[in-house]
């Protein structure tokens, strides 16, 4: 089936082929968006079959530690796709973690140019934005999707002079498998491939060792899934604080972790109505500072170490 395009009653594009499932805005000069319209779409027409092409080696692990200035890869995306993962070689990750976001920033790159002077790609909620100076973009949270676009758990308003380019959201409820426990992770970053890995990562170590939890090999709910045998979460009982806190503190020391090695700007970790921020909150006009926390529950440093002492 070939890709399709459709213009929406509110000027929003929306661009589908296949799995993928792009909506698109900008603002601007018309002539100059009628020109990022057309050639983004001319891009993206091709775009599914380059990563079919390429597909078998997209669903292998990244070799630990390997090198992230070296993608085996072909296709721009695919290369695209594979740097955003490469950091994270040493636990189980393969390039497709980064796939909608390495199409996003891939589609968002024809926005980037004079006379656009705000563009968005939406690609299933992982989304690449642009911002020329003196705009910003507000984003809502949402923690479970089945509960419609309208839901909101707080946002996050970024400008033009924020490090921030790329947001995106993983966790067991969402479109793709998790590893993890979180309702949801969202990540702050440069681009929304690193944003998507970061997701990934940081929601699959949002872990417990409860019996309770359903588990099962993504290969038995989706045969071709890049993830094997390894097993994803199906269903999470209502959970103890303590096993909340756990689970999430488990999660932000990952994030914290790439904050510190510059590979994202800010996550916000949710599970079932508690929610821990790593992320510059306290600094002037930061983009979670509009963030509302009443239920935040934040550990004291020895009850983290007891926390970690225990098996995930």
């Amino acid at each position: 089936m070939p890709a399709t395009r459709h213009l929406l009653s509110d000027g929003r594009w929306r661009f589908c082929h296949g799995p993928i499932e792009l909506l698109i805005d900008a603002e601007g000069d018309p002539k100059a968006i009628g020109a990022a319209h057309q050639e983004s779409w001319q891009r993206f027409a091709g775009l599914l079959d380059e990563l079919v092409a390429e597909l078998a080696l997209l669903r292998r692990p990244i070799a630990r530690g390997s090198d992230r200035a070296r993608a085996p890869l072909a296709g721009p995306v695919a290369q695209c796709m594979w740097r955003a993962c490469a950091p994270f070689s040493n636990n189980f990750i393969t390039p497709m973690a980064a796939v909608a976001g390495s199409v996003a920033d891939a589609i968002l790159g024809f926005y980037r140019r004079e006379g656009i002077v705000r563009a968005l790609v939406n690609n299933g909620g992982d989304i690449a934005f642009h911002l020329e100076a003196g705009r910003a973009y507000r984003f809502g949270l949402c923690a479970d999707i089945a509960r419609g676009e309208t839901a909101s758990d707080g946002e996050v308003f970024i400008t033009a002079a924020d490090p921030v380019r790329g947001v995106a959201t993983s966790g067991w409820r969402g479109r793709s498998f998790s590893l993890g426990i979180a309702d949801s992770v969202t990540v702050l970053a440069e681009d929304a491939a690193m944003a998507d890995a970061a997701a990934t990562m940081i929601g699959n170590a949002v872990l417990l060792n409860d019996p309770r939890i359903v588990r099962a090999p993504a290969n038995s709910i989706q045969d071709d899934s890049d993830l094997g045998n390894l097993l994803v979460t199906r269903a999470v009982p209502a959970l103890e604080p303590k096993a909340r806190d756990l689970a999430l503190s488990r999660g932000r020391r990952l994030a914290e972790q790439l904050r510190g090695q510059g590979l994202i700007w800010a996550a916000v970790l949710q599970l079932q109505g508690q929610r821990l921020v790593s992320g510059p909150r306290s600094a002037p006009g930061s983009p979670l500072d509009p963030i509302p926390i009443p239920g935040e529950r934040v550990p004291s440093p020895a009850q983290v170490e007891q926390f970690f002492g225990e098996h995930a």
